[in-house]
């Protein structure tokens, strides 16, 4: 899943420390990457693997323009992983990977500078 802000909006307003908290990301390594020629924007269907107390969730991301499909898998990415899951034409994405706008505003995944174990939750 990937939504896609105003790019030219300014800072949001300021939320209290408790929403910070409400939201849970974690890192994850893909351990599958797949086409996903029905949907509406180029994306990919990816399996990530959180660990053993979240498991292996469902994403769908627009990230072709700037990330090979072969090259994903074994990739450690950030993922909102308390949303609701959402229904991207057959397939329902449980996560939402995280990533920046770059130049061109392509999508660039995020995720640690160096290995960590999976399931670890963004603080």
């Amino acid at each position: 899943m990937h939504l896609v802000p105003d790019p030219e909006a300014a800072a949001s307003a300021t939320v209290a420390f408790d929403d910070w908290l409400r939201v849970d990301i974690r890192v994850g390594t893909i351990v599958e990457a797949l086409p996903f020629p029905q949907a509406r924007k180029p994306a990919y269907k990816l399996l990530i693997d959180f660990g053993p107390v979240i498991g292996i969730k469902r994403s769908s991301a627009q990230i072709t323009d700037r990330h090979a499909l072969a090259d994903l898998p074994g990739t450690q990415v950030a993922a909102v992983v308390n949303f609701p899951p959402r229904q991207i034409g057959p397939f329902v994405s449980e996560v939402l990977t995280l990533g920046f706008p770059d130049g061109d505003g392509k999508v660039v995944l995020i995720g640690p500078s160096a290995p960590v174990p999976n399931g670890g939750r963004l603080f």
